[in-house]
């Protein structure tokens, strides 16, 4: 594990949906806030993309 990786637990939301939490450092990095829309893409192989949504 290289020093930029950080291990969050996968929480329970509800019956349909799980919740992992995102490290303040990289929130402040890419300037997100809370109730931002953000799209999650599966890359396949265990990973995926969490990036800002943007409307067209």
């Amino acid at each position: 594990m290289d020093k930029n990786q950080k291990v969050h637990k996968l929480k329970k939301s509800s019956t349909y949906s799980y919740s992992v939490t995102i490290p303040k450092e990289i929130l402040e990095k890419y300037g997100w806030q809370e109730k931002q829309k953000l799209v999650i893409t599966d890359k396949g192989n265990g990973r995926i993309e969490i990036r800002d949504w943007r409307k067209k």
